[in-house]
């Protein structure tokens, strides 16, 4: 049986919507702000702290969605936040390293222990929840231990000016911290979208247990997911070190549950039903888009952590929603085309 001719115009109207209804919505809302506060938010200057202050979020976030990629879920990220950034400081100030060599030892460091993390679910067979919020717990521990629970301050001659300027400086009018996102963003969409390893890594998402019949070691490819998650943490510490300039050992905390409310919710457009580079990076704009609305609005200290929760259970709500309808649409077209599969002759020659 052939579908009837509106079914296609139905399917490219469901495509258009789920796929990128998200933008649609960002543009909605700058527009509303725009419209509600006419004097501050359609600004240059609101404009570049929108993207300054949500550049580490929308990183971390980018950084969440490697492993969400192959169904795991990394939660120390925030924990390893706390900690590359405390190194970078410790090493610098304490240690008299010299910056770049800092940063360089710290966002490899990240990768080994998101390696480390990845050996610990695979091989260790612990559900990712559970093993990451125990290494988190111990990198917290560990960032205690480093700065005996207070804050490292740098002496008085501060930090040196170059290294700061990976965060304050400006390119092409823009705040740099902008174009590193970019440039994360493309990194990790060329890798998950047109590299096999980016393909191998959703096969084990979708289907562990087919990936291993196809011969896809995925044991190998989580730990790598976890790497490369852990390398971006890393970077995120070192330009969270720029912008702070101070070592604050919890400070980590805060970056955990924005990240995977980007991770997860972008994980609705774009493509929707897959973590997706391109998503993620929608998915903070608009988070950042209401935050910078909400507060200029007059909203009090409580409603980001309100926001962010409530975005967090829509996110995960609307994620299953299209990881559903993928598999219905999927089933759908493998029966329409058994369907037209004419049948095969018997022996005698009759169908």
């Amino acid at each position: 049986m052939t579908p009837s001719p509106r079914s296609a115009p139905a399917r490219l109207r469901g495509h258009l919507i789920g796929g990128y209804a998200l933008p649609v919505l960002a543009a909605l809302l700058f527009l509303a702000f725009s419209l509600a506060l006419p004097n501050t938010f359609p600004t240059e200057e609101n404009t570049s702290s929108i993207l300054s202050n949500q550049s580490i979020p929308a990183i971390m976030a980018l950084g969440a969605t490697i492993p969400i990629a192959t169904g795991k879920f990394d939660l120390s990220i925030g924990y390893g936040l706390g900690l590359a950034h405390v190194m970078v400081l410790q090493l610098i100030v304490n240690e008299g390293w010299p910056w770049p060599l800092a940063c360089l030892v710290v966002v490899c460091g990240g990768a080994a222990v998101g390696a480390l993390n990845g050996v610990i679910v695979e091989f260790g067979q612990i559900d990712s929840f559970i093993a990451t919020l125990g290494t988190g717990s111990m990198m917290y521990a560990f960032t205690g231990w480093i700065t005996d629970g207070a804050r490292i301050v740098p002496g008085p001659n501060g930090l040196p000016a170059s290294f700061t300027d990976l965060y304050d400086s400006r390119f092409l009018g823009l705040p740099v911290p902008a174009f590193y996102v970019l440039a994360v963003a493309a990194a990790l969409w060329l890798v998950l979208e047109r590299l096999p390893l980016g393909r191998y890594l959703y096969v084990i998402g979708s289907n562990p247990r087919a990936a291993g019949i196809l011969g896809i070691p995925t044991h190998r490819y989580s730990v790598y997911a976890f790497a490369g998650s852990g390398l971006v943490v890393g970077f995120a510490g070192v330009l969270l070190a720029a912008q702070q300039q101070t070592g604050n050992p919890s400070v980590g905390l805060d970056y955990l549950l924005p990240a995977f409310v980007g991770a997860l919710l972008g994980s609705t457009t774009i493509r929707p039903g897959r973590a997706n580079a391109l998503g993620t990076v929608v998915a903070v704009a608009v988070l950042a888009i209401g935050l910078a609305g909400i507060g200029q609005l007059g909203a009090r200290f409580w409603a980001t952590p309100l926001f962010n929760g409530a975005t967090l259970l829509l996110a995960v709500g609307l994620a299953g929603y299209s990881a559903r309808r993928r598999l219905r649409t999927g089933a759908t077209a493998t029966r329409r085309s058994l369907a037209r599969t004419p049948a095969a002759p018997s022996e005698d020659g009759h169908p």
